[in-house]
């Protein structure tokens, strides 16, 4: 079973085209705040009066703060046996996520690359979107995940 209850799914189960889609996230001030001062702690971030000023004008989240909201959503939404794996990202952020803002991610096999030296794995790229309610996107990810053929 996946993390979310369903059914876990191996390397031979994945296609490219598959899609899971998360459920919504909400984001507030005090949550953006927290983030920043333990993890990123710029002034867009922490304060409003300076956020205004700033190239954001207004609070924005940190980027690293979406990704984490980003990474707590696949892991409830991707159903991935074996959980979700890392073996490397592209990441971008073409516009920050704010208070108020209701997070979601959709994620999509883009490819599926079976392991030519370790027949009991492979490597699945996986497309995740994060938009916000408005269904403008505030980051993409690409991530390249090991996954597991059953059995392995």
């Amino acid at each position: 079973m996946a993390e979310n209850g369903t059914k876990a799914f191996y390397l031979d189960d994945v296609a490219v085209g598959d899609h899971y889609a998360s459920r919504e996230y909400p984001l507030d001030v005090a949550q953006i705040k927290g983030f920043a001062r333990d993890f990123d702690p710029q002034p867009f971030h922490l304060d409003e009066a300076a956020a205004e000023a700033s190239f954001f004008g207004g609070l924005a989240a940190s980027g690293w703060h979406t990704a984490a909201i980003t990474m707590r959503l696949m892991v409830e939404s991707v159903p991935f046996a074996g959980g979700l794996i890392g073996a490397g990202v592209e990441l971008s952020w073409p516009r920050p996520a704010r208070p108020g803002d209701a997070l979601h991610v959709v994620s999509e096999v883009t490819a599926v690359a079976p392991s030519k030296s370790k027949p009991d794995r492979g490597i699945v790229t996986l497309r995740s979107d994060t938009f916000n309610q408005r269904g403008e996107p505030v980051q993409r990810l690409v991530s390249r995940l090991l996954l597991f053929r059953r059995g392995a």
